[in-house]
């Protein structure tokens, strides 16, 4: 996994102009199934990927939190919710909430979540690539790309099936 994750961002920055193409392309004119499609590409994809082998999204990234999450995480730390923005998060430039700091401080050394069952909506939902009206993410998708391998994968898989 440690090759595959070096690579990974070379990789992904040797398909990014190929992705921007097909993504132009699929936005256009997406297919009639495109959503049931990415749904089944996601899950061959995640019958093969164990996501705690890896955890580059939480190493390399941050997720954004919403009032929603802010509300149910400090709760589990009972924390004031103002209390855990200070100690955790910050705004970046879109005004958003995320981590102050990467690796996401919830990640243990076992790549296990400290705060699974609570964690944000943007954890629960990573890599997007099961997501409906998925050829409207489509600079979120080639970014993760070069993060995620499964997402690499997908996007790999996805072009095969739709004939790039």
């Amino acid at each position: 996994m440690d090759e595959e994750l070096k690579s990974l961002p070379n990789r992904a920055k040797d398909k990014k102009k190929e992705n921007r193409k097909f993504f132009s392309r699929l936005k256009k004119r997406p297919p009639k199934d495109l959503d049931k499609l990415m749904v089944e590409l996601h899950e061959e994809e995640f019958s093969r990927t164990d996501c705690l082998q890896c955890a580059n999204c939480c190493k390399t990234t941050g997720p954004l939190f919403t009032q929603k999450d802010i509300g149910r995480i400090s709760k589990h730390f009972r924390m004031k919710p103002g209390d855990f923005i200070d100690t955790y998060l910050r705004l970046d430039e879109e005004n958003d909430y995320v981590l102050q700091q990467v690796p996401c401080p919830f990640l243990g050394d076992d790549n296990y979540c400290g705060i699974y069952a609570q964690r944000p909506k943007a954890c629960r939902e990573y890599p997007h690539t099961d997501r409906k009206d998925f050829h409207k993410i489509s600079s979120l998708t080639i970014k993760n790309t070069s993060i995620c391998p499964a997402a690499y994968n997908i996007v790999e898989e996805m072009k095969k099936r739709l004939k790039s």
